[in-house]
């Protein structure tokens, strides 16, 4: 029995880690139909809304995932109940008899003149005293028996109630399952239309895609650039020598960058998004002999959105792209964050900020209207993944 529980407290554990995470999935996918695919676009282009659109079906397929192995669970939870509720409507009816041979039995001898008799007949008085116990000790046997009876009964009830919740729970399931698959389905079924019309178009797409690089590494070649003109200009003056590229930092700079380390993989997000591309270097998507190398996190907010500081700091450089859009970057001892693709900014340089502070208001592109924050992380010149630092979403 004790192993019974046992597995049925390991698959529930497994079942709510599920049951969590299922949950998540389906809030990923809630975001990204209201980040990727309900914006106001005067103009479509299939290379993004195929990205967009590859991007929702892994989701959706990991929901789907998810889902079949809480189903797998709940099946082996109603399997122990049923076997469980088995082994106890056995114990049950075995109760009941030996209660119904207690009660027919106490029936038979239940006359005072029979108590009294048994007693007198009694050869001596610690004969007759020791059958008074035997009498009172019969007497709350029957009394416990009867209240097992009544245990089991409930015991048995609740594991009814506990097996029906669970069938139903997995009747629910198995209809969502089959809700998602049909969705998977007109999906892939679009996505393969969009592979189609892109395919018809290749060198029209690649062209767009390498100029759109070409830009990317422009602003990333700014902001480098920036920083090392920033982290030169910040340490004029100071004692010290430092490395080329690296800053010297006062005590409190020292303090700041300890606990901004303390905090590594629980900052705040810089925008509650959906990330449209990771960091680091990776073939892209669609064109797979196309290289992309991702300065930082795409992170895909709704128009009107702002960016936040994901930590307390100063304003280090402000820059300002060829397309008019804005760069912050915030120093947190010898942490550098950015902030890329700002329509305007709400700081200045030299600043203090803090956790939360709002940087700036993030450009919406008229034509696709999607609202994109480049968020980048630093140490010194060296860029991190920022995914490593800031809280899992």
């Amino acid at each position: 029995m004790s192993f019974l529980f046992l597995g049925m407290s390991v698959h529930g554990q497994s079942r709510k880690e599920l049951e969590k995470r299922r949950k998540k999935l389906n809030n990923e996918i809630k975001k990204i139909n209201n980040l990727l695919f309900e914006t106001n676009k005067e103009k479509t282009n299939a290379l993004d809304d195929l990205k967009d659109l590859s991007q929702k079906i892994t989701v959706r397929e990991r929901l789907i995932e998810t889902i079949e192995l809480e189903n797998e669970t709940l099946s082996k939870e109603i399997a122990l109940n049923e076997k469980k509720i088995e082994q106890n409507n056995l114990e049950l009816a075995n109760l009941k008899a030996d209660y119904a041979a207690m009660v027919f039995k106490s029936y038979k001898s239940k006359s005072q003149q029979s108590k009294t008799m048994f007693l007198l007949s009694s050869e001596n008085f610690l004969q007759a005293y020791k059958r008074i116990k035997y009498i009172e000790q019969y007497k709350s046997f029957r009394k416990k028996q009867g209240q097992r009876v009544i245990a089991k009964t409930a015991e048995i009830k609740k594991l009814n109630d506990s097996l029906t919740k669970r069938k139903n729970q997995k009747k629910i399931l198995i209809n969502t399952e089959k809700t998602q698959k049909k969705k998977i389905e007109n999906e892939k079924e679009e996505q393969e239309t969009l592979v189609t019309k892109i395919k018809t178009q290749e060198g029209k797409y690649k062209k767009q895609l390498q100029k759109k690089i070409r830009e990317e590494k422009a602003v990333a070649k700014k902001i480098d650039k920036a920083i090392r003109a920033a982290i030169a200009k910040a340490n004029k003056g100071k004692k010290g020598k430092a490395k080329k590229g690296e800053l010297l930092l006062s005590k409190a700079e020292k303090a700041l960058k300890a606990n901004f380390e303390q905090n590594k993989g629980n900052l705040p997000w810089p925008l509650d998004g959906v990330v449209t591309r990771k960091f680091g270097v990776q073939p892209h998507p669609t064109f797979k002999s196309i290289t992309i190398n991702s300065t930082g996190l795409h992170i895909r907010g709704k128009q009107g959105d702002v960016a936040k500081s994901i930590f307390n700091g100063k304003v280090l450089s402000i820059t300002k792209s060829d397309k008019g859009t804005r760069s912050v970057m915030v120093q947190h001892g010898d942490y550098i964050t950015t902030y890329s693709n700002l329509r305007e900014v709400f700081v200045k340089k030299g600043q203090t900020i803090t956790t939360g502070t709002s940087v700036g208001k993030i450009f919406t592109d008229r034509i696709t209207g999607k609202t994109d924050l480049v968020f980048v992380l630093f140490k010194n010149t060296n860029r991190l993944n920022p995914s490593d630092w800031i809280r899992a979403n």
